[in-house]
């Protein structure tokens, strides 16, 4: 029988943790919850999470510099929880290495389906077993979600960022716009702002570019999208 996802919920408001600890279980998920950002990369060493929902105003160390520090070492998919709904907020959170991000007060059920939609894109596979696509000296490894350079190197890739270079390895030298490049590496369901495209596409432009102020990879189509140049092969 396939397991549960395991879901760890940081949050200090001590009602929002109880409130999503009783409702996520409810639909059939493990659940493991904290206070503050203290205990999370032990948490992370005892337990095997599937998803972090984090809040950005946590006492101590903030949830932005959390998700800044596990992105360093993990592609954990992370939702942000935010009280904050500016755009400037938001694109904060995403630049950090949030896959996806929801504004306070929000529906337990929107929650759900934003879990839901990211574990799909995480733990789904999109394509046959095994296949790689190379380009430009880079190597992604459909099935292992791994992004490795010409020298073998694994360069880590956040589930939004693995969703946007899977958007660009299928549609090589074709200009997206950004409704298109949501559709594809987000999903038509999901609600997000269009400027996290962009900010997506810094990110990923950072991994893979090898100078992010002078773009060869990733065009940019002043008015109409993005480009992406090489030449894709399939093995």
């Amino acid at each position: 029988m396939k397991k549960p996802p395991h879901v760890l919920v940081v949050d200090d408001n001590r009602e929002i943790r109880s409130l999503l600890a009783r409702y996520l279980r409810e639909q059939g998920m493990t659940i493991t919850t904290l206070g503050d950002g203290r205990g999370l990369f032990a948490t992370l060493e005892e337990k095997e999470i599937d998803l972090i929902v984090l809040d950005l105003m946590l006492p101590g160390e903030g949830g932005v510099a959390l998700c800044r520090r596990l992105r360093r070492k993990s592609a954990l998919p992370v939702i942000m929880l935010t009280a904050m709904g500016g755009l400037g907020d938001r694109i904060t959170g995403l630049d950090a290495g949030a896959d996806d991000y929801l504004t306070k007060p929000f529906d337990p059920g929107e929650l759900l389906a934003r879990i839901r939609a990211v574990l799909r894109r995480t733990l789904g596979n999109l394509t046959g077993p095994g296949q790689i696509f190379a380009f430009a000296g880079w190597k992604l490894h459909v099935e292992r979600r791994e992004l490795m350079d010409a020298a073998g190197t694994i360069e880590p890739l956040s589930a939004g960022e693995f969703d946007l270079l899977m958007a660009f390895v299928q549609n090589p030298q074709r200009i997206l716009d950004r409704e298109k490049l949501l559709d594809l590496a987000r999903g038509a369901t999901t609600q997000i702002f269009d400027r996290s495209i962009d900010t997506q596409v810094m990110r990923l432009r950072r991994k893979i570019e090898a100078d992010v102020k002078a773009p060869e990879l990733i065009k940019t189509v002043w008015g109409s999208g993005y480009l992406f140049t090489p030449d894709v092969t399939r093995e």
